[in-house]
């Protein structure tokens, strides 16, 4: 099953076991739904608009690309950050980074073009790609390596090739690409370009920048490559997915950049989308500095890692994002998913990702419900050694 049914089959079955034997008594970790509080100064933002601002404007239309004094606010608060040089007419806020990436696929695709991204991959990007008549080419790991697979990567570039996507912090592995890392893929790229004779556009698909641990920095993609369209979304920042706001730039450097704006905001009207919601317009342009309390994720990915690596389990260690990759100790994994089900734990298995032969686990939940699974998850890694000697013993006899 593809890998955007998985999540949904399983969040599915935690929500029939949880009416069976109780919420409290089901652990899931199937979707990434933040739970971490919203700030404050969202808060104060929506009450602030709603009191002082003209009804008319914060609910009626605008620019299909978005309220002026938005997108001003956005280019400028990224030419602080990052050092880049654009301005209200390089940004389409849009509906989500989801939302953009669409309007992107739409803008890009001809038929049968070819866009890459790297195993493992945010599922939806095929339906993304294909629902656009494109073709989605997945760049292989290499062996339990989940760096960038740049040979393969540079080989797999065709005429067709039109975009690479690349998500970073990576979901589902929680890994974070290198700035020497991307160094190397801006450089394949640049060389792919000359040998093809047309762009090859990096989109920078960043939902999680703002979830790095340990003191790590995500590198700012469009500073090492010309040809980088950014999208971001404050689903996971600011912890209101449900709002659907985000945004597209595209800088003056990028080839037939203003064509390609002007085109995705034509692309929004025609999609449905006609222009982002526009309270949320207001708000997150009153919130560009802000975002969650970082330490409510990072308790729960600590105390995920360390119980689990210490019952046996084989983890990826995350270092952003919320999402903890574990390699499932059988090599039948549906055998593996069913002893998981007996302990009413609920994984989603990442062969729709990219990656078989693990599973996701989504710690976007309060620390309690870690704590109450971990008697489960101890359950569970017994269940697995008795499954592989009852199958030894079989195979023996």
């Amino acid at each position: 099953m593809a890998g955007n049914s998985v999540i949904r089959k399983m969040f599915e079955m935690g929500q029939e076991m949880a009416k069976n034997y109780g919420k409290d008594q089901v652990y899931d970790f199937s979707l990434g739904n933040p739970v971490a509080p919203v700030p404050y100064e969202v808060k104060n933002a929506i009450i602030s608009l709603l009191e002082n601002q003209d009804p008319h404007e914060i609910h009626g239309y605008m620019k299909n690309a978005g309220f002026d004094d938005v997108r001003t606010q956005v280019a400028e608060h990224l030419n602080s950050r990052f050092g880049q040089n654009y301005h209200k007419d390089n940004i389409l806020l849009c509906a989500g980074a989801a939302g953009g990436l669409n309007i992107l696929m739409r803008c890009l695709l001809d038929e049968e073009d070819e866009v890459l991204c790297f195993a493992p991959y945010f599922t939806e990007y095929k339906s993304y790609v294909s629902h656009y008549k494109g073709k989605l080419v997945v760049v292989p790991m290499k062996a339990d390596d989940f760096s960038l697979n740049l040979d393969a990567a540079e080989r797999m570039i065709r005429q067709r090739t039109k975009a690479v996507i690349l998500n970073n912090p990576n979901n589902p592995s929680g890994i974070i690409y290198s700035e020497e890392e991307l160094l190397l893929l801006t450089k394949m790229l640049k060389e792919a370009e000359e040998r093809v004779g047309h762009p090859i556009y990096l989109i920078c698909d960043e939902p999680y920048r703002e979830l790095a641990y340990d003191g790590r920095e995500v590198p700012y993609l469009p500073n090492l490559y010309r040809n980088s369209i950014y999208l971001y979304s404050f689903s996971k920042t600011l912890s209101i997915p449900g709002e659907r706001i985000g945004y597209m730039a595209i800088s003056d450097a990028v080839e037939d950049g203003e064509l390609l704006m002007q085109a995705a905001i034509i692309a929004g009207r025609t999609l449905g989308f006609v222009n982002a919601p526009s309270l949320f317009q207001k708000v997150i342009g009153q919130c560009l500095d802000v975002k969650i309390d970082l330490g409510f994720y990072d308790r729960n990915r600590k105390l995920l890692y360390t119980e689990l690596t210490e019952m046996g389990f084989t983890c990826v260690p995350p270092q952003g994002a919320f999402y903890l990759l574990v390699k499932s100790p059988l090599e039948d994994t549906e055998s593996f998913v069913k002893l998981a089900e007996k302990q009413h734990i609920i994984l989603v298995p990442t062969d729709g990702f990219g990656l078989p032969g693990y599973f996701r686990l989504a710690y976007c939940v309060p620390y309690e419900k870690i704590e109450a699974s971990l008697p489960a998850f101890r359950a569970l890694a017994e269940d697995c050694r008795n499954w592989k000697s009852d199958k030894e013993a079989e195979e023996e006899g």
